[in-house]
């Protein structure tokens, strides 16, 4: 007996502890709630972290010249501008576009193209590496306020377009 009156006191104490909450920080205006859900909708992992962090590559021989400083020189502009890529990937995403054909079947085509598109401001160049004898290196960064600045002129942009 003694041992059910005292769960008893232990729900009541819960329910009662719940509904002593002030109404401000449980009831939400309309407003507030369609704000989160739009907020959500593009608030994708990334916004967790402080800084987006992006690395891209480059091969030096493959370039197109003859000189090898020149040679250098491309390969670091080439890793620049894919390390540009891969944070723009995480900014605003890849649109992917894939094609299967199949006769008899029998998968005779299967193709993927992806995309990314964006624009990219205020990116701090972290390094620029050379990693063993033939590739560089180069890792960009960029603070999550300028990422959500960024975000907010994407969707203000896309709200605009007419199709």
């Amino acid at each position: 007996m003694k041992r059910a009156t005292f769960w008893a006191l232990v729900a009541t104490a819960l329910l009662t502890t719940a509904c002593a909450l002030p109404p401000s920080k449980t009831a939400k205006s309309a407003e507030q709630m369609k704000a989160e859900e739009s907020a959500n909708m593009i608030t994708p992992m990334t916004e967790k972290r402080e800084t987006l962090v992006a690395t891209g590559y480059a091969v030096i021989s493959i370039q197109n010249h003859r000189n090898a400083s020149q040679q250098r020189l491309l390969a670091i502009r080439a890793s620049k501008l894919d390390a540009y890529r891969a944070l723009t990937e995480q900014v605003y995403g890849q649109q992917l576009d894939a094609n299967t054909t199949i006769a008899d079947m029998t998968v005779m085509s299967d193709t993927f193209r992806a995309r990314v598109e964006g624009v990219v401001y205020g990116a701090v160049l972290v390094s620029i590496t050379p990693v063993g004898d033939d590739t560089y290196e180069t890792t960009l960064s960029l603070d999550r306020r300028i990422v959500n600045d960024l975000r907010s002129l994407y969707i203000a942009q896309l709200s605009t377009k007419r199709y």
